[in-house]
């Protein structure tokens, strides 16, 4: 390895003596130069070089031959400045040498990692920005180790295309590229490009050789002016149109006759390739779309016919998919504002036929997701009018998109379309309305039909409940509260613990000022807990109660509520370990009694779950800190009891 590392560096001795003699570095710089060189050397010849080796090297040297060029120019400048030196400085061989030494380091690390697709591209960027001559053959390269990389096909095709000029060999290349990547959505609509590209070329050296005229890019601003002074002749009218129209009648119509040519040819590129990529890719729908768009941005002969065309194939491959329906809806909306009409009946009428649009995908996709963007679509033009906020003010530009909002939702609801998300979305839009009656009444619906086990449906209906309660004052009368709590009662006891996590806190925040029906709660939460059992780990009831007290009522409600927990049948791992953390941080401070809370809570807790390590480990702990040696290893020989026929086995007491 030595060896060949000694003959890299000394075919480099030519390269450094030549950078001496110029004075681009001195003899200490280029010895620094030769020790960086070989430490890279010896990296790359190591068994298993590393990719960030390469790359490293190449940093290296770019960034050398960077301040080298630096420091020819300074150089040179100085010398032209002197008047010593009249003609262009010649190349020498440590101008060629940068560039060759990299070249050949990418070839090396391109040969260890075929597989690294960026690796690849970096090695051709750098061919292409110093348009060295290799450029061809590492492109077929990387094309005969990646012919299954779309971006490769791509690539190879633009250098010809842009750089080679070699049209033929692009249009090559790109058919390649489709036969060995038929699915490649990007390799399609590329290739329509590049074709396109191509033919409006030759119309501009037509038109730079003034036999033709325009190009094949649809401009609409000179089209507007043209169909305007169209329209308004009469206003242009001179004395001698006559004579002119005569004139250049003959020459209008040959120009014409050209432009349709290439547009007649545009429109054959157009179709062969849009029929080729349908069938590779009958189910793209996006394909479908860029093809639409590079049609509108170009003219080309029967363009309407060939607009129509693609949108009745869209219409029937993709009628049953609800973003075909959503997309061909904004599509309205969108030729509204390219074409420039911006006045109220102008945009009125075109979004009556986008709702047209919506209209006819409800009655041929009855779908949730075709109501939630036909809904999204509606509120889009509310906030684009009125800003977004959390209060929506009704005007006269908003009105009617409300209404047409609230209509539907009733049909989402009739046609039993109206999932979870929508019917929240349905309530919360008349709550940012203010109307909270109508809110009410639509939660009360929903929340006892099939939605009525919707947890977020009842968190809405309550917070509306409490809302209106609360609205005119902060305190709440007898019968309002009477009402909540009876509200709180029926879904509480309708869904498990687990699942209405959110509204038993709600609940407990909402009557902890409230003797009466707090204690009411309790009963309801210690029937929960008999019913379904204590949690053994994630929410707890029991803990979320307890908790609350002791922050409410202090230590000794919280032990009393804890204690009638603890006596059902079935309290949980998570009430335990909640009970035994308050007592031992009690205990901790030197409460005789919290310790012995502490460790009647580890005794019952062990009595029912003796196999959970975590347990015995916290009451070692426990034994160790507040407790004596003889406790603590009462502790760990029950333990080792307890957990013989379990994985964790402990050898010492230190290690409990």
């Amino acid at each position: 390895m030595a060896d060949v590392v000694q003959y890299r560096l000394e075919r480099m001795v030519d390269e450094l003596d030549d950078l001496e003699r110029c004075g681009i570095f001195n003899r200490r710089e280029i010895a620094e130069i030769v020790k960086q060189r070989r430490k890279f050397e010896y990296r790359l010849k190591r068994p298993s070089p590393l990719k960030q080796d390469f790359i490293a090297y190449i940093d290296y040297e770019t960034q050398l031959d960077a301040l080298r060029r630096l420091r020819k120019k300074a150089a040179t400048r100085e010398l032209l400045r002197q008047g010593k030196e009249k003609t262009k400085t010649r190349k020498s061989v440590s101008d060629f040498a940068p560039v060759a030494r990299i070249m050949e380091i990418y070839r090396l690390a391109v040969m260890r990692y075929k597989g690294d697709v960026e690796l690849w591209f970096r090695y051709l960027e750098f061919c292409r920005q110093r348009k060295n001559g290799r450029m061809k053959k590492v492109l077929a390269q990387v094309i005969r180790f990646h012919p299954k990389l779309p971006g490769v096909w791509i690539y190879a095709a633009a250098w010809e295309f842009d750089h080679n000029l070699n049209v033929a060999a692009a249009r090559a290349l790109m058919q390649s590229g489709l036969r060995m990547c038929p699915n490649s959505e990007d390799l399609w609509v590329e290739y329509l490009r590049m074709e396109l590209t191509y033919l409006n070329k030759l119309k501009a050296r037509k038109v730079a050789l003034g036999e033709d005229k325009g190009t094949l890019v649809r401009d609409k601003k000179n089209a507007d002016e043209k169909q305007w002074k169209e329209e308004n002749k009469d206003l242009f009218m001179s004395l001698d149109d006559e004579e002119k129209e005569n004139n250049n009648h003959g020459s209008d119509e040959e120009s014409e006759n050209k432009l349709d040519l290439f547009s007649e040819h545009a429109s054959g590129i157009l179709q062969t390739i849009y029929s080729g990529a349908i069938q590779a890719l009958p189910s793209s729908f996006s394909l479908r779309k860029q093809f639409l768009e590079i049609l509108e941005a170009i003219e080309v002969a029967d363009s309407e016919e060939l607009r129509g065309k693609i949108l009745s194939d869209m219409k029937r491959d993709f009628s049953a998919d609800p973003e075909y329906w959503d997309w061909l809806a904004r599509l309205e909306m969108s030729d509204a504002s390219s074409t420039g009409e911006k006045n109220d009946d102008a945009m009125l009428s075109k979004m009556q036929k986008a709702a047209q649009v919506y209209e006819e995908a409800i009655k041929t996709v009855p779908s949730a997701m075709m109501f939630k963007l036909y809904i999204n679509f509606l509120l889009n033009l509310i906030t684009s009018e009125s800003g977004e906020a959390d209060v929506i003010s009704v005007t006269n530009h908003t009105s009617s998109y409300i209404t047409d909002i609230l209509k539907v939702y009733e049909k989402a609801e009739t046609m039993g379309c109206l999932t979870e998300e929508l019917a929240c979305q349905y309530i919360s839009f008349y709550t940012q309305l203010g109307r909270l009656e109508e809110a009410k009444k639509v939660a009360e619906k929903l929340c006892s039909g099939k939605l009525s086990d919707s947890l977020q449906l009842w968190v809405l209906r309550v917070s509306l409940e409490i809302r209106r309660t609360t609205k005119n004052s902060l305190s709440t009368s007898k019968a309002d509260a009477l009402s909540i709590f009876e509200l709180f009662r029926t879904v509480l006891t309708k869904m498990s613990m687990s699942k209405a996590e959110s509204l038993w806190i709600m609940a407990l925040k909402f009557f902890g000022n409230q003797k009466k029906y707090f204690e009411k709660l309790i009963e309801l939460s210690l029937n929960a807990v008999a019913k379904y059992g204590g949690s053994e780990n994630g929410f707890s009831l029991s803990s979320a109660v307890v908790n609350f007290i002791l922050q409410k009522d202090g230590l000794k409600h919280a032990r009393v509520v804890y204690k009638r927990f603890l006596a059902l049948p079935h309290p949980g791992l998570a009430l335990y370990k909640n009970c035994i953390e308050l007592e031992s941080n009690l205990a901790s401070l030197g409460n005789e009694d919290s310790l012995v809370n502490a460790r009647k809570l580890y005794e019952a807790a062990l009595a029912t779950y003796d196999q959970d390590t975590s347990l015995w480990k916290d009451y070692h702990s426990l034994e160790t800190k507040l407790g004596t040696s003889e406790t603590a290893a009462a502790i760990y020989w029950r333990a080792r009891k307890s957990l013989k026929d379990s994985a964790v086995v402990f050898n010492s007491p230190d290690q409990l």
